[in-house]
């Protein structure tokens, strides 16, 4: 640019000398400044824009507690969807297994799911692509007169199969020495089990948050039996984000913008503002904010930079098999894939990248 400046003028000094030789008007000025002002201008390097997003739609799954909702409503709530370009219709379901079927069905995207419906991922129905948390919202809860895991024998317990319910049922019966056949075991919908327990149509439950947590609060001389924490020498209670394999494989960029912005959520609610987390899912569910708050102890809340550390360490795929490897043994699954075949370990570590 000095090489090109100093060009000009030189040329423009030389007109002005010609000029004076001709005995012509020596009243007339070399070329003016702004002349070279112009290139200099035109050359200067132009700020670089942002790089743009595609915008997206998505169609989320939730369940109606404070474990499925904590993360994706502050994700919203904070703008982290909104910096990531991706807008979110949150759809109610009581449970995993039907939220699997109706991403199957294909009018949900996403979706969030506890530990029981696990299983069908581990079959590979579908792909976990974030880790939520570690949970101990599920419990088998004893009605008046079971004090104990050996009391229900016989008794009518209500679960619901395929979920996080049948699996403590499961565990806890077999701890005690005990299977499904020694009780009268009433397969029942989520839904329906605080109203059974509550009106003394079953003598024990196995439901989780916010469900226990009613149960123990409505029904006089309720005991909590056994929760996650009882078996944690054997497995772990995970809750997780998922798709269908065909969408993860194809839509791989906006995972991985949807779980940069839970995990900036969850960076956000994992230690503090869980005040004002507990309101913001109280109003999605239209629930009482206190009840919701009182949830806050159902799990292990993780941090977005936590769950990218153990993916990249190992941590989390240690999670994932040490549920898997129960699931197998408890005779749930009947197959053993690697974690990674089912679980995108590398995309949180890429989203961790904020």
């Amino acid at each position: 640019m000095k090489k090109r400046l100093l060009s000009l003028l030189m040329v423009a000094a030389m007109a002005a000398t010609m000029l004076v030789g001709c005995g012509g008007a020596t009243e007339e000025a070399a070329p003016e400044a702004p002349a070279v002002t112009e290139e200099v201008v035109a050359e200067a390097p132009a700020e670089e824009a942002a790089p743009a997003v595609d915008p997206v739609e998505l169609n989320i799954a939730y369940m109606p507690n404070y474990g499925s909702l904590w993360s994706i409503t502050n994700a919203i709530e904070q703008g982290y969807l909104a910096e990531e370009g991706i807008t979110v219709n949150l759809v109610e379901f009581a449970d995993g297994p039907t939220i699997i079927a109706a991403m199957e069905g294909g009018s949900i995207d996403m979706g969030y799911i506890g530990q029981g419906a696990h299983k069908l991922c581990i079959n590979g129905k579908a792909t976990i692509f974030a880790l939520s948390h570690i949970s101990n919202g599920d419990m088998l809860i004893g009605g008046p007169g079971i004090a104990s895991v050996e009391d229900l024998a016989g008794k009518k317990v209500a679960y619901s199969s395929g979920t996080s319910s049948e699996d403590i049922l499961v565990k806890s019966l077999e701890k005690a020495g005990m299977s499904m056949s020694d009780i009268t075991a009433v397969d029942m919908d989520a839904t329906g089990i605080v109203s059974a327990m509550v009106s003394g149509g079953v003598d024990a439950a196995a439901t989780w948050s916010p469900n226990s947590l009613k149960i123990l609060e409505e029904v006089a001389d309720a005991t909590k039996l056994t929760d996650n924490m009882t078996f944690s020498d054997e497995t772990v209670s995970l809750a997780s984000w998922i798709v269908m394999p065909a969408y993860a494989e194809a839509n791989r960029d906006v995972l991985v913008r949807f779980t940069r912005a839970l995990f900036k959520a969850m960076d956000y609610a994992a230690t503090d503002n869980q005040q004002a987390t507990a309101a913001l899912v109280a109003k999605q569910i239209a629930g009482d904010e206190a009840a919701v708050y009182e949830q806050r102890g159902d799990a292990q809340w993780l941090t977005g930079k936590e769950v990218a550390a153990g993916a990249s360490d190992g941590t989390v795929e240690g999670y994932y098999e040490l549920q898997k490897q129960a699931f197998i043994a408890a005779g749930a699954v009947e197959v053993d894939p690697a974690i990674a075949d089912y679980v995108m370990l590398d995309l949180m570590v890429e989203a961790g990248e904020y």
